[in-house]
């Protein structure tokens, strides 16, 4: 009944129907999965990450900027042992849909803290802090991947040959399970692509509001004048993880109902699920804590662990993770 009704019969905001989420719900559980199988391949820990950073020098900072690192990396934290928790659960649909929503939260918070290590900058809106965290980080070769990952421009014969790179000739698809690291190479490029696409139709959406657009006089891109009008604002615009991971809480946060949390076949899908979203989450943090300790000094970083592992309320240890 309730399937016919929304998908098929519309709601106030989608009067032609939802999108269907049984093709939906095995891509974003795949993603994941991915994200887990390359994580764990390029053995992120707080010690592989250290090494990574070893040439990353401290840097002099305001104390409010030491101490917004501190803040974002406990709030990631704290979405951490949310998700530790969630774990321990019988049913994943019961916190499916929230276990996504801490997950990109503790994301988005470690990458507010690499942004605000590595520059003292900080931003409050999903859209600001992926757009720095891409331009601050992933872009100066300052991620792991998979987290490196990312696209240049959202010009789609730009971005489809960096895509393919990383794929590595993979035949690996989101909407199948991946078992190897060939599986994870393709359908991580898979969302990436997916992602892109995604980004590049929000860009052209938003460009149709813009005076330039509107001065044109058209009402498509079909046009060569519109059409390099959308591809110089599309050149402007790369595209990084963080953006795949605020699209994807979009999904939990804003898609129907349905989505996570009905059909007879969703608990099968969901299984290790929320396995994989503490895993990668660990993944980041470890990578975000290991950044941070190099640009803040190993006294004060050590002081702060120490300080989490006394003073926290939450179950997840400091410690576990950075040290």
């Amino acid at each position: 009944m309730l399937y016919d009704r929304i998908i098929k019969q519309g709601t106030i905001n989608e009067p032609d129907g939802k999108p269907d989420p049984q093709f939906a719900l095995p891509s974003t559980v795949n993603w994941m999965h991915a994200l887990r199988i390359l994580a764990e391949n390029e053995g992120i820990d707080f010690a592989s990450a250290t090494a990574f950073y070893q040439k990353a020098a401290k840097r002099q900072m305001e104390v409010r900027v030491e101490n917004t690192v501190l803040e974002q990396l406990f709030l990631g934290l704290h979405h951490l042992s949310a998700l530790e928790q969630f774990r321990g659960g019988t049913t994943a649909a019961d916190y499916a849909r929230v276990g996504v929503l801490a997950w990109y939260y503790g994301i988005a918070n470690a990458a507010s803290a690499m942004t605000a290590a590595q520059s003292g900058s900080f931003q409050e809106d999903h859209a600001g802090t992926a757009r720095l965290w891409d331009e601050q980080i992933a872009s100066r070769g300052l991620a792991m991947a998979p987290f490196s990952w990312r696209v240049s421009s959202l010009v789609e014969k730009t971005y489809k040959p960096e895509v393919d790179a990383l794929r590595k000739g993979s035949v690996g698809k989101l909407q199948t399970r991946p078992v190897t690291k060939d599986d994870a190479l393709g359908a991580a490029a898979g969302y990436l692509s997916g992602s892109a696409k995604w980004y590049a139709w929000k860009t052209e959406e938003d460009l149709k509001g813009n005076r330039a657009y509107k001065d044109l006089g058209v009402d498509s891109f079909r046009s060569k004048a519109a059409r390099t009008l959308r591809d110089e604002w599309l050149e402007r615009k790369p595209m990084g993880f963080v953006h795949q991971a605020a699209r994807y809480r979009g999904k939990a946060n804003y898609r129907e109902a349905l989505f996570l949390a009905y059909g007879s076949g969703t608990e099968t899908i969901l299984s290790g699920y929320v396995d994989d979203m503490h895993a990668v989450l660990k993944a980041f943090l470890s990578m975000a804590g290991a950044f941070a300790r190099r640009k803040l000094g190993k006294d004060l970083w050590s002081e702060f662990v120490a300080d989490v592992d006394v003073k926290k309320a939450f179950t997840t240890r400091a410690s576990d993770i950075w040290a």
